[in-house]
């Protein structure tokens, strides 16, 4: 429940005083629960009574939208909401369903005279049938193909219009291939093996030996499929390298080097065999990796970066000093580079030159630049611009009805409804505009939609906006508790979930420090809290609670290594172990530059260097990111 002051503080962002007092808010709110339980019990009278009253509530569209959707037969009432509501989100998905309806009953020119492309793959597949029922056939086909042809499933309303397809003279076995190709690279195999099954004659059986591949790709060793060498046969070889490359990239070298020449493959799918090895050798840190990457015809940034991270792994600076420098003029600004720049430079004995590439990298308020500044004791440029909220900028916006709605949906509790509304109001806004939302939604205690809208705004100097401190208190005694600095734990929360306490993965993790549901039940039993249910973890108290404690555990297991420790928060602490070197020990920089995962290697980097952010908005300075990152022990 928000309290009294937040209701009474963001409804004077909203409208001017005299529109406050003159309304009776509560009151319109229980009505419109009122009107939408009338909706649900099918209760006519009661609800044109209620919504009678409501026309000039935020939410009034919204709850025609809900009355209207439940009987699609209204054509009248239905045309006369679109036409006075249009520029509203209800607009499109009552669009949306009158759609599908008049396609269950087979209207199709009124379809097609109320379509309007959004992007709903759904609608436009009804559209192109509506077409072809209306004798528009060709056209209908050619937008048919366009449809189809892809590696993912579309949905069911796509099946009309696909049956025509498929019996009609534009479909073709290439079209099949082309298609089943797709499907198996996006691993889609339940619509790889059905359209195996559209493939006649003998291709069929090369569509099954494809697909046998792609389920044990161990089996492109075999004789079967190594020795043939027809044009088919080779294509399904070469996905098998692809496939093995991910678990086993040294086999697969292996492999490929013994049988490439032979094979009646185009370059460009040769040349492609030979990138993804490269690039699954670098991934996994195997040796010969960087003189793969070197010999590639290929040089995208994927390719450009990896050849760098190769020669950091080896630690070979002769080697790192020619992948720089293929490194392009635009990459080589990045405060990244820079770093590794004059680490090079360092690593020469030219230290007045890594001073000065040092000293530029370090006017980059982030991970790299931070470890800039501590290499020549330099303090962190933590640059803080905020956003200047214009003459009655949040105010005017506020009153905005899109944004009217949203405030009223978080007031009845709509979260998730309210969030939905929020996105569609900020989509019809400048960047300029994006901003001063940014400040509304902080205004409302809603920080992650704050940090949010301020990205699509690509504005990145508001420092209270975009680090916001909130939960305190249960952050600092947390911290206390397990000796942690409340930086660090506020840098984790942060890069988890913006601080937002309803967060949830789409793996299922949960709340402020996405613990997942069975880490959770665990460590409440390790330290003899209750968990009541998975839902707990919303709870920002105890989410704070269970999340600091398994990142200690994470700090012990690693020996009080940050870096270990925050890797492992995020990829699991099995994986990192097997990412630690095999003997000796590797710089900490390194280590991270090189992590194999994408994912964690960006998360590592964030929160260290949100942590040094949080730091100043604690108003602190004791930490240094050089402290954070001793070398990386062996495994």
């Amino acid at each position: 429940m928000k309290s009294l002051q937040f209701i009474f503080l963001a409804l004077c962002l909203m409208l001017s005083s005299d529109a406050v007092w003159a309304r009776d808010w509560q009151r319109e709110r229980a009505d419109f629960v009122l009107a939408e339980q009338a909706v649900e019990q099918g209760n006519s009278p009661a609800f044109q009574t209620l919504a009678g009253a409501l026309t000039e509530y935020p939410l009034y569209p919204y709850l025609q939208y809900q009355w209207l959707k439940k009987d699609l037969t209204q054509t009248d009432k239905i045309r006369a909401f679109l036409t006075a509501y249009k520029d509203t989100r209800y607009a499109s998905l009552l669009r949306g369903k009158w759609l599908k309806t008049m396609a269950e009953h087979g209207q199709w020119r009124g379809y097609i005279d109320n379509y309007q492309a959004d992007g709903d793959v759904a609608l436009e597949c009804l559209y192109h049938w509506a077409q072809y029922q209306a004798g528009f056939r060709d056209q209908a086909l050619i937008h048919a193909k366009r449809l189809w042809m892809s590696g993912s499933s579309q949905p069911s309303e796509c099946e009309p219009l696909f049956t025509a397809l498929s019996i009609s003279a534009v479909m073709t076995p290439e079209m099949i291939w082309q298609r089943f190709e797709m499907a198996l690279k996006e691993n889609n195999r339940q619509l790889a093996e059905y359209l195996a099954r559209q493939i006649k004659g003998l291709d069929r059986d090369a569509a099954e030996s494809w697909l046998q591949v792609d389920k044990n790709p161990e089996l492109i060793k075999e004789d079967k499929i190594r020795l043939r060498k027809d044009k088919l046969s080779s294509r399904i070889f070469a996905y098998g390298i692809e496939r093995m490359a991910k678990s086993d990239p040294d086999a697969a070298v292996l492999l490929w080097d013994a049988e490439k020449n032979g094979l009646p493959l185009e370059d460009s799918i040769k040349q492609m065999i030979e990138r993804r090895l490269a690039l699954a050798l670098a991934a996994q840190r195997k040796t010969g990796a960087y003189d793969r990457l070197t010999g590639l015809i290929a040089n995208d940034s994927e390719v450009r970066e990896w050849r760098v991270r190769s020669a950091l792994f080896e630690q070979n600076w002769g080697h790192i000093a020619a992948a720089l420098s293929g490194l392009t003029l635009d990459e080589l600004k990045e405060a990244r580079w820079q770093y590794w720049q004059a680490r090079l430079l360092a690593s020469a004995g030219n230290n007045e030159a890594a001073r000065t590439q040092y000293s530029q990298a370090a006017n980059d308020r982030s991970f790299y630049g931070f470890l800039a500044a501590d290499a020549v004791s330099q303090p962190y440029r933590l640059t803080d611009k905020p956003v200047l909220p214009a003459a009655n900028g949040l105010n005017d916006l506020a009153a905005e009805q899109d944004f009217q709605a949203v405030f009223e949906l978080r007031a009845l509790n709509r979260d998730m409804e309210a969030e939905r509304q929020w996105w569609f109001a900020v989509s019809k806004l400048s960047k300029e505009r994006l901003a001063q939302a940014a400040k509304v939604a902080e205004s409302w205690g809603w920080p992650h939609v704050a940090i949010k809208t301020l990205v699509k705004a690509d504005y990145w100097d508001d420092l209270a906006l975009r680090f916001p401190v909130r939960y305190l208190e249960q952050v600092q005694s947390n911290a206390f508790l397990h000796n942690l600095d409340s930086a660090v734990v506020f840098g984790l929360m942060r890069q988890e979930s913006m601080l937002d306490s309803r967060a949830e993965s789409s793996v299922g993790a949960k709340g402020l420090m996405q613990v997942m549901p069975a880490t959770g039940r665990q460590i409440a039993r390790e330290i003899q809290q209750t968990l009541a249910s998975d839902y707990s973890l919303f709870d920002p108290d105890l989410n704070i609670r269970l999340g600091s404690y398994y990142f200690k555990k994470l700090l012990i297991r690693f020996d009080g290594n940050m870096v270990l420790a925050t890797a492992a928060y995020n990829a699991g602490p099995a994986r990192v172990g097997k990412w630690l070197p095999s003997t000796g020990s590797i710089p900490a920089d390194i280590w991270v530059e090189t992590i194999p995962f994408k994912e964690t290697r960006k998360y590592v980097a964030s929160v260290l260097s949100y942590a040094i952010i949080y730091q100043q908005r604690l108003n602190k300075n004791a930490l240094k990111l050089r402290d954070l990152m001793p070398a990386i022990p062996s495994g």
